[in-house]
Parts: structure tokens; C-alpha cells; sequence
């Protein structure tokens, strides 16, 4: 890294920050734990993940992974439908291995679910983020996710634009911080998010015939309800086309 034409900002806010230089990644992270966390995944994880150039606490340097998505939350999706096969191939091969010791997002328990639900639901309409029946409807959806569940590997934060595919073949998969052991459809919810049409490919290359869908239009619904306040804080636009509130919209 010799010559560097300019400094990318991927994405900062209070939290954590994540700068491109040339072909590495310089991840700032507030809390050494996500760090930690991410570290240890990676290390676990039975998919292709970044390598792991060096560590100095904040910051964690990796590798460009080559490929590209198949899109991102809000934007048009990419690739064949053998593309999204390939990353639901990918993604059981995660869901299949030993979990690791630690507790992901996709891992909270039921009770402490509802209640985040709850308070989320309550704020969102307290403070005119949004419409009271739309809320209300989808914390009805997202009950379905509050049931047991088996513990599998998850990512935690599966979302569209941390997979990468060259061609048909997944080169790597990035963003580790909120892994763990959790809820198998939280990942494929978050992957397929704003992209619903692409669930049954997604789910040909995962293989499981017995994938609850009402389970996932669940986290569908629960995801984007406990998202929409923390983006607008930290900068985003749930709003815009594609995006949380419009997958919100879609189950009225």
C-alpha cells in the first residue's frame, strides 16, 4: 500500500467506521468486543471470509474481497438465480457448523425480543416516526418469530451487500461483529430483505424444505421496526425507496 489515490469513508457514524484504502479495510470500532467478536468468527467460520491483515485495537485491517454482491437494501438486485442459490448454499454451510460460544444478534431470547418490540413499537408512534396501524400490524407479523428456536452459527448482520460472488461461486463473506449463536431465518430474513422476489432461489441453494416462511416475513417485520429510529439517528434513510419502512409497508 505504497500509493494510495484517496480514502473512501464505506460508512461512519458514532459507533464504528469503516474507510477503504486501496485494497484494504480500516475498521474504527468504539467497542473492542464487536471486534473481538468479529475476529473470532471469522477464525470459525466455515465460508470464505476476509483475510485479516493486522489488528491494533480500534482498528482491524483486512483484505479487499474480490467479486461483487448482488446488490444492496434499497438498490435493484444482481445476479442469476444459480447466484442466490450459491449464497443460500453458502449460508446453510454457515448455519450448519458448531456455534460458537457466544451470543449474536440473531440470539435473543424470545422474552427480551417482545420487549424491545414493545418499547420500539411505542417510541416509533409516540414520536410520529410512523402511522400507528402500521406499526401495529407488523408487531402482529413479527410475533412469529418469538418461538424456540435451535441455535445455529449466524452472521447477525446478513444483509445483501455483505455477500460477495464471483459469478456463481461466493468469494467472501464480510462484517462479522454480530455474530454468534442465534436464529438461522434472522440471516436469511436480513439477506432477503427489500429483495423478497429472490427467496425462493435463496432458498434452492439453502435446501431446507421445511424454512417457516411466515417465520421470516417475521424478522422481516421485527428487523425493520427495531432499525428504523437507529438509522434515522446515526444518518440514514429508512425511508427511502426499498428501504425499512417501505418493507414495512409491503405487509399492510
Amino acid at each position: 500500500m505504497d500509493e494510495v489515490a484517496e480514502v473512501e469513508v464505506v460508512v461512519a457514524h458514532a459507533e464504528r467506521a469503516t474507510l477503504r484504502v486501496g485494497d484494504v479495510f480500516l475498521k474504527v470500532d468504539a467497542d473492542r468486543a464487536r471486534t473481538d467478536a468479529e475476529v473470532e468468527a471469522m477464525s470459525l467460520a466455515p465460508v470464505p471470509t476476509p483475510e485479516i491483515l493486522w489488528r491494533k485495537p480500534p482498528v482491524l485491517a483486512i483484505a479487499a474481497v474480490p467479486g461483487a454482491t448482488l446488490g444492496r437494501l434499497g438498490g435493484a438486485a444482481a445476479g442469476s438465480p444459480a447466484g442466490w442459490a450459491a449464497a443460500g448454499a453458502a449460508i446453510r454451510k454457515l448455519h450448519d457448523a458448531p456455534p460458537p460460544p457466544r451470543t449474536g444478534r440473531a440470539g435473543r431470547s424470545s422474552a427480551a425480543l417482545a420487549a424491545q418490540l414493545d418499547a420500539e413499537c411505542a417510541l416509533l408512534v409516540a414520536e410520529g416516526v410512523l402511522p400507528a396501524d402500521l406499526v401495529a400490524r407488523n408487531r402482529r407479523v413479527a410475533e412469529a418469530a418469538l418461538r424456540p428456536w435451535t441455535p445455529a452459527f449466524t452472521h447477525g448482520d446478513l444483509q445483501i451487500a455483505h455477500v460477495f460472488l464471483d459469478g456463481d461461486e461466493v468469494t467472501g463473506i464480510i462484517d462479522w461483529s454480530e455474530a454468534g449463536r442465534g436464529d438461522a431465518l434472522y440471516d436469511l430474513a436480513t439477506f432477503t430483505l427489500g429483495h423478497e422476489e429472490h427467496l425462493d432461489d435463496l432458498l434452492a441453494g439453502y435446501g431446507a424444505s421445511d424454512v417457516d416462511l411466515d417465520v421470516i416475513q417475521a424478522w422481516w417485520s421485527a428487523r425493520s421496526l427495531l432499525a428504523v429510529r437507529w438509522l434515522i439517528e446515526h444518518g440514514f434513510d429508512p425511508f427511502a425507496p426499498g428501504c425499512e419502512v417501505d418493507a414495512l409497508r409491503s405487509r399492510m
